[in-house]
């Protein structure tokens, strides 16, 4: 017979192993998924980076490493720390009043560790939280005037704001920082994808209410940018 005590440990600790190897972690809420730290596939200059940034509308059907994608949705507008100002993210933000929030749509099979669905980036948790347990990429696809090689990559990160964030502070003014600093995290999000050897676009032509929909936005949050991501088909 087992005793009480060791038995207590050994489950303990198969439940740490469970937490550590899915990384998937539990609090009173919700189920969330944590993310590793950002890591770069390999070193190289900003000027070759951005000689081989192109936007990229074929795509392989081709499994995603989610610690890629946690290194993509970190450098977009991730949250990160300086010795001088403390808390910052890695795309500027006009006085620090950081509109942007990001989405994940997550197809069949795009995401080794990852189930299909949406999912909501938790920039100060660097977490992923779902919202809806769903292959989107078709709707999506539609609500993107039916751009359907959106369909076709096995993930899109979709950029939103509340600019409400930024207006409380620089009134109409504020909208234009708005999109400024979704520039910002659109080129972040080119340069990290490229490093990493996968190819994304930006797309800006779809119908607001259909993503604002899909992604079961708030009222005060609005869809700026979509990107399809995933490996360039090969020439």
């Amino acid at each position: 017979m087992i005793k009480e005590g060791f038995s207590l440990k050994f489950i303990s600790a198969l439940v740490i192993f469970i937490i550590i190897h899915t990384n998937i972690y539990a609090n009173d809420k919700d189920m969330k998924i944590r993310l590793k730290s950002p890591g770069f596939k390999k070193e190289e200059s900003l000027k070759a980076i951005l000689q081989r940034r192109y936007s990229c509308r074929d795509f392989q059907d081709r499994i995603l490493n989610l610690d890629d994608v946690a290194t993509i949705l970190w450098a977009t507008c991730g949250k990160k720390q300086d010795s001088v100002t403390g808390a910052t993210r890695t795309a500027p933000s006009a006085g620090a009043t950081y509109p942007l929030e990001l989405y994940l749509v997550v197809g069949k099979n795009g995401v080794d560790r990852l189930k299909e669905g949406l999912y909501h980036y938790l920039i100060d948790e660097h977490t992923l939280e779902m919202i809806i347990e769903a292959d989107k990429r078709e709707e999506l696809a539609r609500a993107c005037l039916g751009q359907y090689f959106i369909k076709e990559a096995p993930i899109s990160l979709i950029i939103t704001a509340k600019f409400h964030r930024t207006a409380n502070h620089y009134g109409k003014r504020g909208e234009r920082y708005v999109y400024i600093e979704a520039g910002h995290a659109g080129q972040n999000t080119y340069l990290a994808a490229t490093n990493l050897g996968l190819g994304t676009v930006e797309v800006g032509a779809f119908t607001d209410e259909n993503v604002k929909g899909l992604l079961n936005l708030d009222k005060d949050c609005e869809p700026l940018i979509v990107m399809p991501i995933g490996y360039p088909s090969k020439n």
